[in-house]
């Protein structure tokens, strides 16, 4: 990945939020213009020749279209966009495809809402990842699991807490599979990140992160980052770092802003 010079991590930005008023290509050669990967959504939505025209480094882009991890006729559907859209990757070159507990609509509600997650349901989660990872071996691809919010963004997600996801990519514990440990959700579910990245670290795939409240940029709300982005340079952490936020003014100087919290 293209890094700026010092960086101490290799950074990316997710082009879907930001410059929301120009063509997805244009956002995704401007990243990789000032020296960051590009973060992507759902695919369908974008034309992948355009994409590929641009040359850009793709950390990560949802690995899915439709299904989810607990139960037999959902899992079948998962793992079938999966495949499909792990092509898509290849042909990308995406570093890392993002599954989450269950499909996620408008406004990031889920389709299908679980408000208790069963014995079973973790069993059959469990089941579905180590499918996921038998047909990543086939393909070639990574596959990471996100956490997400539950009180703010996205209610009734299963698995949502960083703590589900860790628990089931632990018992996977598959190079082929990593966290996608995003800590804007984690901050508002759980807090206290540095303790919950050092208890993650062996199994993250990429960090997130956006400020809270707001989900605006580093420095725009009460999380102390630098001090973060210190614990992980101390814990061995050198992974990437994706910004998935708004931009709260100019999305140039929100980038910028970004990339000076993460460069120690």
């Amino acid at each position: 990945m293209t890094t700026a010079r010092n960086s101490s991590f290799p950074l990316a930005a997710c082009a879907e939020m930001l410059w929301r008023d120009k063509p997805i290509e244009w956002r995704a050669s401007r990243l990789k213009e000032m020296g960051f990967g590009v973060g992507l959504w759902n695919w369908p939505e974008h034309d992948l020749n355009k994409l590929e025209a641009t040359g850009a480094t793709f950390t990560i882009m949802n690995g899915y279209l439709t299904g989810r991890l607990t139960d037999d006729e959902g899992a079948d559907e998962l793992l079938r966009t999966a495949r499909e859209t792990a092509q898509v990757g290849k042909r990308l070159g995406v570093q890392r495809l993002n599954l989450h507990g269950t499909g996620l609509g408008n406004r990031g509600l889920p389709l299908q809402p679980v408000e208790v997650v069963t014995g079973a349901m973790w069993l059959k989660a469990r089941d579905t990842l180590c499918r996921i990872v038998d047909m990543a071996e086939e393909e070639r691809v990574t596959f990471t699991l996100e956490n997400l919010n539950l009180p703010v963004d996205h209610p009734g997600v299963p698995f949502g807490r960083a703590e589900d996801t860790l628990a089931l990519v632990s018992s996977v514990d598959h190079p082929r599979l990593r966290l996608n440990l995003d800590l804007y959700h984690a901050q508002i579910g759980e807090g206290n990140l540095i303790e919950l990245c050092r208890k993650c670290l062996p199994w993250i795939g990429e960090i997130q992160v956006a400020d809270v409240p707001g989900r605006c940029e580093p420095g725009t709300g009460e999380v102390n980052w630098n001090g973060i982005a210190k614990a992980l340079s101390a814990m061995g952490y050198s992974g990437p770092v994706g910004m998935e936020a708004w931009a709260a003014g100019d999305a140039d100087s929100a980038l910028e802003a970004f990339r000076a919290v993460f460069t120690l």
